[in-house]
């Protein structure tokens, strides 16, 4: 009853406090600008598996280990974080004069207003949602969608896709293997003038070609090896494989340059025989690059074939438009919550007003006097 009589007494400042701050706040809502809210919807692309798998497995299997190690794990949390990169929205910053636009003295504090202003996530249905938010409806569409323009430009710079990283792979073994072809066969051509034609005969010509295929496969195995090794265990099931299958071939190539009673023959007897001229070593090498760099072209061309196949990488599935609606400032919130502060100020107010009144013993006007001592600056 104590509380409710204090209620009573003051109920017309309890009733006008509310309604005086809802006022100030329905009249500040006003003076606020208005902020639009502009929102677009991405697909991240779908890492799916190459139609050239089967042409791969054909080419010698080096692809097929190298493009499920290389494949994108989370493509989604890797596309949100390059839109929210450094490198991104600087170009949008200088793309739209956003430091000028937002009062800005640097270029860091100008990162941080657009990092509020913008909402980049990804949702359970792996669709990425950007929104952007600014005082003129059309600057918050235009910066939205821009957002997404360059993060195709960014993704066509960098391999993303297993395809693309499959080709960036391929293209650095196949230039190594052509500049390596280029110098066998420089060296068997300054052979030739100085020593003349080397006359090999049919037979120990296809055991030559034999040996540089057998050294080529091996080549590219050792390459799928060491690709495998940075993600999978000696005890992986496909990694046994490929070492069987490359200790296989190292055993038959040994049989064929040692001349096992297995494998020698006339052919095989002649080149041993003729092994250390230097004239033979050359051919040889020369062979052994040639096979090696047109296996090496048929799985680089494949990894091209997929990568055109995959662009583009970004779809687009609701493009930004300009906003009809404002989202801020919300004004219902805005007073709301003023009216609630004045509610809060008029029930203090009131309950320490009553406080005041009431007769108070010796000991409290004691307490009084010096708690107000204490407020006081001296």
């Amino acid at each position: 009853m104590d509380l409710m009589l204090v209620l009573a007494k003051h109920k017309s400042k309890i009733i006008l406090y509310p309604v005086l701050f809802g006022l100030a706040g329905l009249l500040i809502s006003f003076a606020m600008p208005k902020v639009y809210k502009a929102n677009t919807k991405v697909l991240p692309p779908q890492q799916s598996q190459s139609t050239a798998s089967a042409m791969l497995s054909q080419l010698g299997g080096l692809a097929g280990g190298a493009g499920a190690a290389l494949g994108l794990k989370n493509p989604n949390d890797l596309y949100v974080s390059m839109l929210k990169s450094r490198l991104l929205t600087d170009k949008l910053i200088k793309r739209f004069d956003l430091q000028s636009r937002y009062e800005q003295k640097f270029t860091e504090t100008t990162r941080k207003v657009l990092e509020a202003n913008s909402a980049i996530s990804s949702g359970k249905d792996n669709i990425i949602s950007i929104e952007v938010e600014d005082k003129d409806r059309k600057i918050a569409a235009e910066i939205a969608n821009a957002y997404v323009e360059e993060l195709i430009v960014l993704t066509s710079t960098f391999a993303l896709t297993e395809a693309s990283q499959r080709r960036v792979f391929y293209e650095k073994q196949l230039l190594q293997a052509k500049d390596k072809m280029i110098a066998a066969e420089t060296a068997l051509s300054s052979g030739i003038d100085s020593k003349g034609m080397l006359s090999v005969d049919a037979q120990s010509k296809a055991v030559l070609e034999t040996v540089a295929k057998l050294r080529a496969a091996i080549s590219a195995k050792e390459i799928q090896l060491k690709a495998m090794q940075a993600f999978v265990t000696p005890n992986n099931q496909e990694y046994k494989r490929v070492s069987q299958e490359l200790l296989g071939m190292q055993q038959e190539l040994a049989k064929l340059e040692n001349g096992t009673p297995s494998t020698t023959d006339a052919g095989t007897a002649k080149v041993r025989e003729t092994s250390g001229s230097s004239s033979v070593q050359l051919l040889r090498d020369a062979k052994y690059y040639q096979m090696l760099y047109e296996l090496l072209s048929k799985q680089y061309e494949v990894a091209r074939l997929d990568e055109a196949k995959d662009i583009p990488l970004i779809q687009v599935l609701d493009k930004a438009v300009e906003p009809e609606l404002k989202d801020k400032p919300k004004r219902s919130i805005i007073i709301l919550a003023f009216a609630f502060l004045g509610l809060i100020l008029a029930l203090v107010l009131a309950f320490l007003k009553e406080a005041a009144s009431k007769p108070k013993t010796p000991e409290q006007e004691e307490k009084w006097r010096q708690l107000k001592a204490y407020l006081k600056f001296s």
